[in-house]
């Protein structure tokens, strides 16, 4: 079995990088909070009727529809660049993302 993939920090201690793996766009409220701390270029503000569907809520109280039409969510620009800080959920007052760990080749 092979281990997780590990870093160092500059003062020596080992910590382990977990990967933003998935972001709910139901839960985003498109705050921009993830967008502005991530180094990296992963996250992209998108008008939330091109990234959700309404036909894929059950949503018997019409609060898909009721959302201003200009509204934004984040969406996974590109995960592959993402260096395991975990920043994003740090800031994230919804909870919207999971991370995962990397084994190492």
């Amino acid at each position: 079995m092979a281990d997780n993939i590990t870093g160092v920090t500059f003062g020596g201690t080992v910590w382990t990088p977990a990967y933003v793996s998935d972001l709910n766009q139901e839960t985003c409220i498109g705050c921009g909070r993830c967008f502005k701390v991530c180094p990296r270029d992963v996250f992209d503000l998108v008008e939330k009727s091109e990234a959700l569907d309404p036909e894929d809520f059950d949503d018997d109280y019409g609060d898909f529809e009721d959302d201003d039409e200009n509204s934004m969510v984040m969406s996974l620009k590109d995960r592959m660049d993402c260096i395991g800080c975990e920043a994003c959920s740090k800031v994230c007052p919804k909870s919207c993302f999971t991370h995962e760990h990397k084994q190492a080749a």
